[in-house]
């Protein structure tokens, strides 16, 4: 079957697999998945995060984020801290632990990140926007269900 024959969801599926494959196999050797160096990259884009926060970042519901947060918390890579905020919640940090392991996670991501994008060469910036546009027309759809 040609690729144009598949619909725009599922050749993004396929390309997610893709994707989680190449990443998975690069980041093996510094023990995190490509889910879970995902789950440390926006970890990193703060000091701390409330598990709503990350949900929405995730797009998956609280069960997974708390799912998560107990692995990485086993691990010593994430701390829970009191909400000031929020008695009912908390706060998710990442640990010196965890910063170092998405550091060692990093260093064998851009490998595989830099054949990409030579391989994509003057493409990446339209397929970049491509991939954007598509994730605005998914959260859309998401929110008529």
């Amino acid at each position: 079957m040609a690729s144009d024959d598949y619909n725009v969801l599922f050749t993004f599926w396929l390309t997610s697999q893709a994707v989680h494959d190449l990443l998975d196999t690069a980041l093996a050797p510094a023990g995190l998945t490509a889910d879970e160096f995902g789950i440390y990259s926006v970890l990193t884009r703060s000091d701390t995060m409330t598990p709503t926060e990350l949900a929405r970042w995730m797009s998956t519901p609280p069960t997974t984020v708390s799912s998560y947060v107990k692995r990485f918390e086993a691990r010593g890579h994430v701390a829970r801290e009191k909400n000031p905020d929020d008695g009912r919640s908390y706060l998710i940090r990442l640990t010196p632990a965890g910063r170092k392991a998405h550091r060692a996670a990093g260093i064998r991501f851009l490998p595989a990140l830099d054949a990409v994008v030579a391989s994509l060469g003057s493409r990446e910036a339209t397929v970049k926007r491509s991939l954007e546009n598509l994730k605005v027309a998914v959260d859309a759809a998401r929110e008529l269900n």
